[in-house]
C-alpha cells in the first residue's frame, strides 16, 4: 500500500493524507516524521484510502461508440443498446432493449444527445417524485432543483437558498441508491453539515442508509 501512496515531506506541523479524483493517494508529513510512523499512518488508512478511490471511480464513465450491443444501465439495470435507422429520432426502453432510433447511425455526437437526453428526461421526472415522497418526511421548501453532471459528486445542497443539484449519471443506479442521494440532500436543509445530529436523522428516518451509500459506491458506472 505504502508505494500507492505518494510522500511529501516539507515544512508541516501536521500529517495529512488525502486522494485526489484521479485516484492518487498523497500523504504530506513534516520534515522530521519518523518513516516508520508514516508507515503505520498508511497502514491504518488503508481501507479508508481503497474507499476513497471507490468512491471517485463510481463517477468515471467508460467512452461510448454508441452501437448495437453496447451495454447502458438504467436504474441498477443492463440493456443492450440497439441502432435503428430512422427518419424521426427518439430513444425508447423496450423488449429489454435501449433503442435508439437516428437518422444517420454514423452521427456519434448526435447518438450522444439522444442518449444523454433520454437520461435527462427520465431523470427529471423520477427524481421529482423521489424528492416529493421524501420531503413529506422532511417537509422544507425546495426553491430550486437542477440535474446535471457532476465531476465527484451524486448530489449537493445549498441549505441557506433551497437549492439542491443531482447527478443525472444518478438515473443508471439502483433506485435504493437514488432514494440515498436524495434524502442525504433533503436531510441538509435541516441540518447543513455532517454532524452527529445529521447522521442521527438519516438512521432515524433510512436505517439503512449506510448499505445504500456501500452499493453505490461499490457500482461502477458503465
Amino acid at each position: 500500500m505504502q508505494s500507492d501512496v505518494k510522500i511529501i515531506k516539507k515544512d508541516v506541523k501536521n500529517i495529512t493524507l488525502k486522494v485526489r479524483p484521479n485516484g492518487e493517494a498523497i500523504l504530506t508529513a513534516p520534515n522530521s516524521a519518523n518513516d516508520e510512523h508514516i508507515k503505520f499512518i498508511i497502514k491504518k488508512r488503508a481501507k479508508w484510502i481503497a474507499q476513497k478511490r471507490a468512491f471517485f471511480a463510481s463517477f468515471k464513465t467508460s467512452q461510448k461508440e454508441y452501437v448495437s450491443g453496447e451495454d447502458f444501465k438504467y436504474l441498477g439495470r443492463s440493456y443492450r443498446l440497439k441502432v435503428v435507422q430512422s427518419k424521426e429520432e427518439c430513444v425508447k426502453l423496450q423488449c429489454g432493449y435501449l433503442e435508439l432510433f437516428v437518422k444517420d447511425k454514423s452521427d456519434i455526437k448526435r447518438k450522444e444527445n439522444l442518449i444523454y437526453e433520454w437520461y435527462y428526461e427520465k431523470a427529471m421526472l423520477y427524481f421529482f417524485n423521489i424528492l416529493q415522497e421524501f420531503n413529506k418526511i422532511v417537509k422544507q421548501d425546495i426553491k430550486s432543483v437542477k440535474i446535471r453532471q457532476m465531476k465527484t459528486r451524486w448530489g449537493s445542497c445549498n441549505p441557506y437558498k433551497s437549492y439542491i443539484n443531482l447527478n443525472i449519471e444518478l438515473i443508471k443506479k439502483p433506485k435504493a441508491c437514488i432514494e440515498y442521494v436524495v434524502f442525504h440532500e433533503l436531510a441538509h436543509l435541516l441540518y447543513p453539515d455532517h454532524s452527529k445530529k445529521f447522521y442521527d436523522y438519516l438512521t432515524l428516518y433510512m436505517p439503512d442508509w449506510q448499505k445504500r451509500k456501500e452499493i453505490l459506491e461499490r457500482i461502477l458506472n458503465d
